[in-house]
C-alpha cells in the first residue's frame, strides 16, 4: 500500500494547491491512500464541513486535524456528519467527532502532543488504549498523523510505536524536516511533513504581520500570505501483509 500524508493546508492558497496537485500525484505516484491535515484550511485557522468536503473531492481519503480543530465554531456541530474527518484521539472524551478511522484496509489515527501545546490527555496512553480496544480488528497498516510541536516528543512517539504502527508522521509546525527514516521495528518516522501554503510567509501568514507581533508584543489579526505555494507531503510504501514500512520519502512541490 502506498500512503501519502499531506502537511497542514493553509487557507485558500493551500486548498487551491491541493486541488491542483493531488489528483495528479495520486495518478503519477500510484497512491492508494491519502491523508490530508486540514486544521488550518479555513482562513488559516480551523476547518468547516464545506472545506473538508472540498479537500475530499480533491482526492483525500481522510482529513485530519490538530490544535485548531474547533477554531471555526460550527465545526463542532459538523464533524459528526463527515465520515472521512477525524480529530485528535486524545482530546477530552466529551469532544465531538472521532480520533480514528479504518479506511481502505488501513487504520488512520490523529493524535496531538502536549509539549508547548494546550492541555490534552496523554497521547501515548490514548494510542495504546485504542490498539487494546481494537485488538485483532486493527488492520496491519496503521498510520498516525502526530500533530505535535516538540521534535523530542515526536521522536518519542515514533519509538513508542515502533513495530506497532506502519508510519508516525508529524504535522503542526509547517516546517518540513529532513529526518525521514524507518525504525528497526518497521515504523516509518518523520518529525514534520510541513505545510501546503504560501512559500513567502511565516508559517503561511504574511511576514509583516508576524514581525509586528514579535516586535511589539501586541495581538495582531493573522492573514494568510499570497504568492507561490509549497506543497509538502510524505510518501510511505507499506507491506500490507506485515504492516512494516518498506520506504519513506518526501514529496515536495511548488505551484504558482
Amino acid at each position: 500500500m502506498r500512503v501519502l500524508l499531506v502537511g497542514d493546508v493553509v487557507g485558500k492558497p493551500g486548498r487551491r494547491a491541493v486541488s491542483q496537485l493531488l489528483p495528479q500525484l495520486r495518478s503519477e505516484l500510484r497512491i492508494d491512500l491519502v491523508v490530508v491535515n486540514g486544521e488550518n484550511a479555513a482562513g488559516g485557522a480551523g476547518l468547516t464541513a464545506e472545506i473538508a468536503r472540498e479537500i475530499r473531492d480533491a482526492g483525500a481519503d481522510v482529513v485530519s486535524n490538530g490544535n485548531h480543530v474547533w477554531d471555526q465554531r460550527q465545526f463542532k456541530d459538523e464533524i459528526g456528519t463527515l465520515d472521512f474527518a477525524i480529530r485528535p484521539v486524545n482530546l477530552p472524551p466529551n469532544n465531538p467527532g472521532r480520533g480514528w478511522l479504518i479506511v481502505k484496509g488501513a487504520l488512520v489515527v490523529n493524535a496531538i502532543g502536549r509539549v508547548f501545546m494546550a492541555a490534552a490527555d496523554d497521547p501515548f496512553r490514548a494510542v495504546d488504549a485504542l490498539l487494546d480496544q481494537l485488538g485483532e480488528a486493527a488492520p496491519k497498516v496503521r498510520i498516525l498523523d502526530w500533530h505535535a510541536e516538540a521534535t523530542s516528543e515526536k521522536l518519542a512517539m515514533g519509538w513508542h510505536l515502533d513495530g506497532r504502527f506502519s508510519a508516525v508522521l508529524g504535522t503542526h509546525t509547517h516546517v518540513p524536516t529532513a529526518d525521514a527514516r524507518i525504525l528497526p521495528g518497521g515504523t516509518a518516522l518523520l518529525c514534520d511533513t510541513g505545510m501546503v501554503g504560501p512559500r513567502d510567509s511565516i508559517l503561511g501568514v504574511r511576514p509583516d504581520i508576524i514581525l509586528e507581533r514579535f516586535r511589539t508584543g501586541m495581538p495582531v489579526r493573522f492573514q494568510v500570505a499570497e504568492g507561490k505555494v509549497v506543497f509538502n507531503s510524505a510518501l510511505v510504501d507499506i507491506d500490507e501483509r506485515t504492516g512494516r514500512a518498506k520506504s519513506i520519502e518526501r514529496v515536495d512541490r511548488e505551484v504558482e
